[in-house]
């Protein structure tokens, strides 16, 4: 059957306009914010329900044809590429908040439901969805699950997963699962909600979900802390956390800052010039606890681990102080940097990221290293930046060089090479440095159940077989 007979059969499944097929949509909604692979879906297809879905899904198995998932399209490992002539399947449409129970705390959402949108709604009813990023105002709910979205408030509420109460969701054969019905306790078996969350959508796309809120937070403060090296970042962590209830604690290199601030539009901390920086926030809900911030603050300069801090005294400062955090992705992403996300437990930071600035230093010298993260869950962000004389082909060349480098140090410290960003296209050859030959094996029977036509997202996570 030719192309043109197939795009028309799909094309009579959904709504009118709802399927493209020009050049500048297969660009845009063929990527995510990975460079490294060059998009070339067949078509653009945009569902508007449940049925629409399970109807492309039926129509994909027929004909042998492979889906990929389009959400925001904000994720760094290529798992919503489409490089291989794959349908994309994109929620934009499916994206309005369902219904709201004040009693349960819960929200039912479209898969297309911006994190931001969810939030806001979240706020608006007295209440809070912490997961949060630098992506939200462009991320989806749908997105979010497939990945297990982390970000900056792992700490204190916990990934993704955490929040999703129940969800709907369309398998590889086009059958349509409601899983959890939304209980805090079901004690009945697996919980295969629990595959979906972090499935990248190999198995089935999320159509519908029910997401768990919480309190609004009160007087929310940070502080920013100088250290004089990163061992000292780890004792301040336990100083705090030992005397306050953190909601986050993030780090960043001298070298990260220093790129912020050559924008000009977020002011220095202070003055004093330190190798490494720590961000925590924590709730001033009384002067008492401002109090006791500040004396763990003063204790930790007694102690020599902090250099010198500022705490915030205002909203404004508080939204300046996280600037000089959430501002480092986009701001480095001129220099076209190679991006790792990579975990390890908390108290293993300090050495690991000190065994791999040596790899990287006695390797590539004049490549420069960016380091942040969200070191309060062992969470560190490896970034090199492409140097000027070299070609992206080039610079992508040797990283795979330090790639493997990279990932036999997870393995030696017991890490993710994958903390929050998934496996994807860009970690799929690497799986086996987090996860065990019977592991893999299982995950693979696990996802023939599922799509046993191998049609949902193929060669993520890993290789088709």
């Amino acid at each position: 059957m030719s192309q043109a007979v197939l795009i028309d059969q799909l094309r009579s499944l959904l709504d009118d306009g709802k399927l493209l097929t020009d050049a500048d949509s297969l660009q845009t909604y063929g990527k995510d914010w990975t460079k490294h692979f060059a998009p070339a879906p067949l078509v653009i297809a945009f569902p508007k329900s449940i049925e629409q879905v399970q109807a492309i899904v039926r129509w994909a198995n027929e004909h042998k044809v492979a889906l990929v998932p389009s959400g925001g399209r904000t994720g760094l490992s290529a798992a919503a590429v489409a490089a291989n002539g794959e349908v994309v399947v994109a929620f934009d449409y499916m994206n309005q908040i369902l219904s709201f129970n004040e009693y349960d705390r819960t929200v039912v959402c479209q898969p297309g439901v911006i994190t931001e949108q969810l939030q806001n709604f979240a706020e608006e009813q007295g209440l809070y969805y912490p997961v949060d990023f630098a992506s939200a105002g462009s991320s989806q709910i749908g997105g979010n699950i497939g990945t297990n979205a982390g970000g900056i408030k792992v700490i204190r509420y916990g990934m993704t997963r955490n929040w999703v109460a129940g969800m709907k969701v369309v398998t590889g054969t086009g059958e349509l699962l409601e899983l959890n019905r939304d209980l805090i306790k079901n004690a009945t078996g697996y919980d295969l909600r629990q595959l979906f969350i972090g499935g990248e959508g190999t198995l089935g796309f999320v159509v519908e979900a029910t997401m768990r809120l919480d309190r609004a937070p009160k007087n929310l403060t940070a502080m920013v802390l100088g250290a004089p090296d990163m061992d000292a970042v780890m004792p301040v962590l336990h100083a705090f956390q030992s005397k306050l209830d953190l909601t986050a604690f993030e780090f960043f290199s001298d070298k990260a800052l220093a790129k912020i601030l050559a924008r000009g539009d977020v002011p220095a901390p202070f003055e004093t010039d330190c190798p490494f920086y720590a961000l925590l926030e924590f709730e001033a809900t009384s002067e008492e606890v401002a109090n006791q911030a500040l004396e763990t603050f003063e204790y930790c300069v007694e102690q020599g681990w902090v250099l010198d801090g500022v705490m915030s005294q205002s909203e404004q400062q508080l939204q300046n102080l996280w600037k000089l955090r959430e501002y480092i992705s986009e701001t480095i992403s001129h220099w076209t940097p190679y991006k790792n996300d990579i975990s390890v437990t908390v108290s293993k930071v300090p050495a690991f990221l000190a065994d791999i600035d040596q790899i990287v230093a006695s390797n590539y010298p004049d490549f420069e290293v960016i380091w942040f993260g969200h070191i309060g869950d062992g969470n560190l962000h490896l970034n090199i930046l492409k140097p000027e004389n070299l070609s992206k082909d080039e610079f992508f060349a040797k990283c795979a060089t330090v790639n493997q480098w990279v990932f036999e140090t997870v393995d030696k410290y017991n890490g993710s090479i994958s903390a929050e960003h998934g496996v994807g296209m860009t970690k799929r050859d690497y799986l086996h440095y987090s996860r065990s030959a019977a592991e893999i094996a299982i995950m693979r029977s696990i996802k023939a159940v599922f799509d046993p036509n191998g049609i949902m997202n193929p060669g993520k996570i890993f290789p088709q077989a």
